[in-house]
């Protein structure tokens, strides 16, 4: 195969994943948004999209409410996964065919494919013209160039008359994204990641997925999968990596080393923060939430910062302090170290979707440098010389663990308590299984660490360095990468599995860099 044909498949596909795809779903949340609903899900059960999505999918059905507008399509273009995904069954309402026997599920944005949310925009939303036009023909282009491409390649000839059209519909969506096309457009080649947007473009990963839970039955999977698709057209080279086992990475552990991600852009919020002051050095800790928003701690503006991957509806929250700290504890709540003037630091609970604080949790001699965690459904903090595990419904101290160690970087991941020592090249970690502290020593000293889709952990140290460290923490590896896609300079990482990117920060500078899963 031509690499350059190769690679003009990549960089198409880069396009529709990276940017039309997002474009769609952020046109869909602005749609529900400007209706006064709060989320996907109560958009999606409001009667009139119920309806419409419910005659999308059922022919021959005659509805008890808003009968006048049942319709009988001659094609059904929602399909059963795509159906299963955004409605439950109301139990002891199986008697008659109808939509109000249905309730939409607690699907989030990033669950919808371009399929999909191009489905709802063109049957459910207020849509000009031009929006509509882009929009069918930016998913017409993905089922021809990509979707049914059944060589992974995109000639010369073909790229130039696709790539004009593809920018002017795109731009027609977000005149903003011209530089981001600019940068995908003289992207090189990453087989890797073209690997993994063949399997997304083609849709087969949702049925890999369904395969995670049943992954010893693979063999009789495969053929699901591929008696699914027998009226769809797979391109061989999907069916290659179906055949060779594409979710063996999923049980199989990472080679130690292994560089998965990498820098798909930066964030820079001077703007955003020049809005409260104009100082410099505000971000001190940042987590990613499951449904891939960003929660910083702009510690002397003493606010929380709430905002999309790419900085957009940036919203805060004042503190009663100074925030250092953060970390979920849920989908919409986050705990928070707080230091405030003459009182002891503090936890503090707060509602990121309401914007408000639920709960002040006092924790006698707590070191809010140490940092703050979450495990069995307990906050983790450090005191002096020991881990706390906190109720943070009620207060409660649960439990004290001797570390005999100056504490900082706390992380936890499958049972176990990660922890660093400030000045020594030791990794330690206590075990709930034998209730015990273990170590293992480092080139330098560990600041931040992170737990990967396998178990293994990403540590980042005061040299610059990130060591890769086994699930069973018995060796260690050093990533012999270009290191700047990690923030140096007092840095951090967080992982998030759901979203499979990670976030990291450099406290010197506040800069944020966005890191993709390969």
């Amino acid at each position: 195969m031509d690499i350059e044909d190769r690679r003009r498949y990549f960089v198409v596909g880069s396009v529709i994943l990276e940017i039309v795809q997002p474009l769609f779903r952020t046109r869909l949340e602005n749609e529900y948004s400007s209706k006064g609903l709060g989320s996907l899900q109560a958009f999606l059960n409001t009667q009139p999209i119920i309806h419409i999505l419910f005659h999308l999918r059922h022919r021959k059905a005659y509805c008890c409410k808003d009968n006048l507008n049942c319709r009988n399509n001659s094609k059904l273009p929602l399909i059963y996964c795509q159906w299963d995904l955004l409605y439950t069954e109301n139990p002891g309402q199986s008697g008659h065919n109808c939509h109000c026997k249905f309730k939409a599920n607690p699907v989030q944005l990033n669950e919808l494919d371009i399929t999909l949310a191009s489905l709802i925009l063109l049957n459910c939303c207020h849509l000009v013209p031009s929006e509509e036009n882009a929009i069918r023909e930016l998913r017409r282009y993905k089922n021809d160039y990509l979707s049914h491409n059944i060589n992974g390649k995109i000639n010369e000839t073909e790229y130039k008359s696709l790539w004009t059209d593809l920018t002017n519909f795109v731009l027609q969506l977000d005149p903003n994204k011209q530089v981001d096309l600019i940068m995908i457009e003289n992207r090189p080649l990453d087989e890797g990641l073209c690997s993994r947007y063949s399997i997304d473009l083609l849709n087969v990963h949702k049925k890999l997925n369904e395969m995670e839970t049943r992954i010893q039955e693979i063999g009789s999977a495969v053929q699901e999968i591929l008696s699914y698709h027998r009226n769809e057209d797979i391109c061989q080279y999907c069916k290659k990596f179906i055949e060779q086992g594409m979710n063996e990475r999923t049980i199989n552990p990472y080679t130690l080393g292994q560089d998965i991600f990498y820098l798909h852009h930066q964030i820079y919020l001077k703007p955003v923060l020049n809005k409260y002051s104009s100082l410099e050095g505000e971000i001190l800790d940042v987590v990613m939430m499951d449904d891939g928003r960003l929660v910083m701690c702009l510690y002397n503006l003493c606010r929380l910062l709430i905002c999309n991957t790419d900085g957009s509806k940036a919203v805060t929250i004042s503190v009663d302090g100074k925030p250092y700290c953060v970390i979920p504890v849920n989908n919409s709540t986050v705990a928070v170290t707080v230091i405030k003037t003459c009182v002891h630091p503090s936890i503090t609970i707060y509602d990121i979707n309401n914007e408000y604080k639920l709960n002040s949790i006092p924790v006698p001699g707590m070191t809010i440098t140490c940092g703050i965690a979450m495990i069995n459904n307990k906050l983790v903090i450090g005191a002096d010389r020991v881990l706390v595990l906190v109720d943070y419904q009620t207060g409660e101290i649960v439990k004290y663990i001797e570390t005999h160690c100056v504490l900082t970087g706390i992380h936890t991941s499958d049972g176990r308590i990660f922890f660093g020592h400030y000045k020594q090249n030791i990794l330690y970690w206590y075990s709930f299984a034998n209730d015990s502290v273990h170590t293992i020593t480092l080139p330098s000293t560990p600041r931040s660490m992170t737990t990967l889709q396998d178990g293994s952990l990403y540590v980042l140290c005061t040299d610059g360095s990130v060591q890769h460290v086994s699930t069973d923490v018995k060796q260690f590896k050093t990533l012999n990468i270009n290191q700047s896609k990690f923030c140096n300079e007092i840095p951090f990482i967080r992982y998030n599995s759901k979203q499979k990117k990670s976030v990291t920060l450099s406290v010197k500078t506040g800069n944020i860099k966005i890191l993709y899963e390969v």
